[in-house]
């Protein structure tokens, strides 16, 4: 999406990296991230970088593995850390977009599945529909960042169908040790 386009939003999603499970004490929201999760935070957020769009603000999940995934990919841009965006679901993202302050251009949002699959799905208008869309309507994995066109001109008037998804990675697309792992 090129900088000067202002005619539209820029949306970026980030789903924070694979999270650790070796401390079943821990409750869901302290959940650091495993090495796996490490080393794909830091692919996605050296692709991010060199993807060439300069975000104006993160609003992010104060969730831990979403603020490690975040320190790990070194995102430069001011955070907003939101407890509403912590497991949120699509509406509710939705509102939280339009609930922005500062009308920011491009607006990453970092956060959990299954809100954030859903939200592209809600967002991509039906004439839009795209094979990046089936991707992502199949599975949006750990570390998946997504790109989406917003034909709005303030936060306030996003809502169901105002976009078209203009670009998708996930980590196995930057490094296939990243991709599923094989167990048998």
């Amino acid at each position: 999406m090129p900088e000067d386009d202002l005619s539209m939003k820029c949306l970026g999603l980030l789903r924070h990296a694979k999270s650790d499970w070796d401390d079943l004490a821990l409750r869901d929201f302290e959940r650091g991230l495993n090495e796996r999760g490490k080393r794909g935070a830091k692919v996605m957020g050296d692709h991010i970088r060199k993807h060439g769009i300069h975000w104006d603000q993160v609003l992010a999940s104060p969730a831990t593995r979403v603020k490690r995934t975040l320190e790990a990919a070194h995102v430069d841009a001011p955070i907003t850390w939101e407890k509403r965006a912590y497991l949120a679901d699509a509406q509710s993202l939705i509102d939280l977009l339009k609930a922005t302050t500062g009308n920011p251009e491009r607006l990453l949002l970092a956060g959990h599945n299954p809100g954030l699959q859903q939200l592209i799905l809600e967002l991509v208008a039906e004439d839009q529909r795209n094979d990046l869309l089936s991707a992502v309507a199949k599975k949006y994995p750990t570390a998946t960042y997504a790109v989406l066109k917003l034909n709005i001109d303030d936060w306030a008037d996003c809502d169901v169908g105002c976009g078209s998804l203009v670009y998708l990675a996930r980590p196995r697309d930057l490094d296939p040790e990243l991709g599923p792992q094989v167990t048998g």
